[in-house]
């Protein structure tokens, strides 16, 4: 299981060291994609292509769109973590999560995946989730 809030900073490459606690889940490599409110959720390569079988049938279903299932598949990409347990975060991947290379991001568990986020927003979703569990009182 992913759990834990881990702060960290791209370099200016734009590479990822992810904790070494993940690191363990994810093995050699894993999947990068895109995620639900500008994260880029980081998923070991077992759970990615279940959630993508998923995917297509609720796309064949008519339950999403296909429009979301080929933004989903257009984002993702099968990276290899280097020997530091670093990954690349493509130039797409950081505009879309509003990161830039050497800036501050939050990795953070999430059960099933690793999500990457921006200092500024992990800080909104963490309050927003924390004010849910004391029944809006945050």
């Amino acid at each position: 299981m992913f759990v834990g809030v881990h702060e960290r900073q791209l370099d200016d490459k734009g590479r990822l060291a992810l904790p070494s606690a993940f690191r363990t889940l994810l093995g050699d490599s894993c999947y990068l994609v895109i995620g639900e409110e500008r994260c880029i959720d980081v998923m070991p390569r077992d759970a990615f292509e279940e959630m993508a079988s998923e995917l297509m049938r609720q796309a064949r279903n008519k339950e999403i769109s296909l429009n979301r299932q080929r933004a989903l598949a257009h984002s993702a990409a099968l990276v290899t973590l280097d020997k530091q347990g670093r990954v690349t975060l493509d130039e797409k991947m950081r505009i879309y999560a509003r990161l830039s290379p050497s800036s501050k991001v939050v990795v953070s568990g999430n059960f099933d995946r690793a999500e990457v986020w921006s200092a500024e927003l992990y800080d909104q979703i963490a309050a927003a989730g924390r004010g849910e569990l004391a029944g809006g009182r945050e």
